[in-house]
């Protein structure tokens, strides 16, 4: 089947201009001149007019927890509602991390996760491995996974007795990354410290979900993200910092990157728009001082009056921010945030916003804080190229994919749960309600299939792929 888009701008990470994309099947064969006869007349069998829209590659979001077990629960999307989601908002692509916690064996989870998405996928998917134990038999694993198209691995400088690894642990890891080619993302907390601080916070009876933030300050994450960066240039292993929220962590990344180092720095459209006082510190009539739990995650909101928000959007610009990932981690307020009723540490830490990526950061175009094509760079084409699949994934151009976005940068979105509100993730609130978006995705497909159109989602939760990622394609 071949179809034809015609009329619009097709935007990359490096220009824009008008021209008409021709797919055939599920790959993009050509990109044309408007009016081109060079492939003679073309009788496409499906015309997708785009005109006064841009096109765009599909949404990659690099960092999504569908199904994750979290605090006796699991995130509240599942592989089909989560991936559903995605397709609404013009994410064609998610990278999902399999959980290995202390006790289980790296290639059971694999197998676990594997059984989960296959067959209940709306888009493409792929893995990242959590090496929650680093022992022989894990870092052997490491090696075996890179073969199976598994090719970078999550520690964590937190969660003590589930997913914490010692520095010297990390160190190990990061010589077996530096030998396979692997890359090594870390969740850049000071874990031992932050939860004396939440201790002392809940034995002096300050429960509520602002003190997750207060505990959870940024010299933490300053200092591990330091830390992760000492031990990446004494081991040679290119560092990926997941879901930076201080700007002193990702002054110390800017810093690492201007010396040479494979060092990048992934935020969050939360980390961009929302805040420990607005957010973390709300009041509602029904949940009193809980409603802030609604915007419980980790790395926590920071302080606006700090400036983080704004440091974000500069270093975003600037390119020391390498990705916008979600880290989507969704869980409903009844049933799941609730147990943290009385006790902040109990909270399920998640946000959901694989929906609205697209949109949220494409707002920041029309508010001038970012380019049209920046606004590319970070949600299509670094991700691709970040995490070894570009060329496929992550740009229009012959032989890719034909993973497209038609966006309307004179449409409308209003975000929020409710009628003519866009949010279909599955959760019993929206961490963006209220929130209006000056454009609208309005047609995406995956692969030359339209899954989203004019009347919403046409897709089905069989259509997405396994897809076997490369070793990163952006290191120096």
């Amino acid at each position: 089947m071949t179809t034809l888009i015609k009329g619009g701008t097709v935007v990359s990470s490096t220009g824009s201009s008008p021209q008409d994309v021709l797919i055939d099947g599920e790959t993009v064969v050509a990109l044309l001149a408007p009016g081109s006869a060079a492939l003679g007349v073309i009788e496409a069998e499906t015309v997708i007019d785009a005109s006064g829209k841009y096109v765009i590659p599909g949404g990659i979001d690099g960092h999504t927890h569908m199904e994750m077990p979290f605090g006796g629960t699991q995130a509240s999307d599942t592989f089909e509602t989560g991936s559903r989601a995605a397709a609404w908002g013009g994410t064609t692509t998610i990278v999902d991390f399999v959980v290995q916690a202390h006790g289980q064996r790296v290639q059971d989870q694999v197998a676990l996760w594997h059984d989960k998405a296959a067959g209940n996928c709306a888009v493409d998917y792929a893995f990242h491995q959590i090496i929650g134990e680093v022992d022989d038999e894990s870092l052997k694993a490491m090696d075996e996974l890179i073969g199976e198209g598994i090719t970078s691995f999550k520690l964590f400088m937190a969660y003590p007795g589930v997913f914490l690894s010692s520095d010297g642990q990390i160190v190990r890891a990061m010589q077996t990354a530096a030998g396979n080619g692997g890359l090594i993302m870390m969740h850049a907390e000071n874990g031992s410290a932050i939860d004396v601080l939440v201790q002392q916070a809940l034995e002096r009876g300050d429960t509520d979900p602002y003190f997750h933030g207060v505990t959870r300050p940024w010299q933490a994450e300053q200092e591990a993200t330091h830390r992760a960066i000492m031990l990446a240039d004494l081991t040679g292993a290119p560092l990926y910092v997941v879901h930076v929220s201080a700007k002193q962590a990702l002054a110390r990344i800017a810093e690492a990157r201007d010396a040479g180092q494979n060092v990048f720095g992934e935020t969050c459209p939360q980390y961009l728009y929302l805040s420990l006082e607005e957010q973390l510190g709300a009041r509602s009539e029904e949940w009193g001082g809980f409603e802030g739990a609604k915007w419980v995650c980790s790395t926590p909101l920071r302080s606006r009056a700090e400036g983080h928000q704004d440091a974000l959007w500069r270093y975003l610009a600037t390119g020391d921010v390498t990705t916008v990932s979600t880290d989507h981690c969704p869980f409903c307020m009844k049933d799941q945030k609730e147990m943290g009723i009385g006790n902040f540490a109990k909270i399920p830490n998640g946000i959901g916003s694989v929906e609205h990526r697209m949109d949220l950061l494409y707002q920041g175009v029309h508010d001038g804080r970012i380019s049209l094509e920046k606004w590319v760079d970070v949600c299509c084409t670094t991700p691709a190229r970040m995490f070894g699949l570009y060329g496929k994934k992550g740009v229009l151009a012959p032989g890719a994919d034909a993973d497209v976005v038609v966006y309307d940068p004179n449409g409308h979105t209003s975000i929020g749960v409710g009628a003519g509100r866009e949010h279909h993730m599955n959760m019993d609130y929206s961490a963006w309600e209220g929130w209006e978006i000056d454009g609208h995705v309005d047609v995406v497909l995956s692969r030359g299939a339209v899954i989203k159109d004019e009347t919403g989602y046409v897709g089905s939760k069989s259509h997405g792929r396994f897809v076997p990622r490369g070793l990163s394609q952006n290191l120096i």
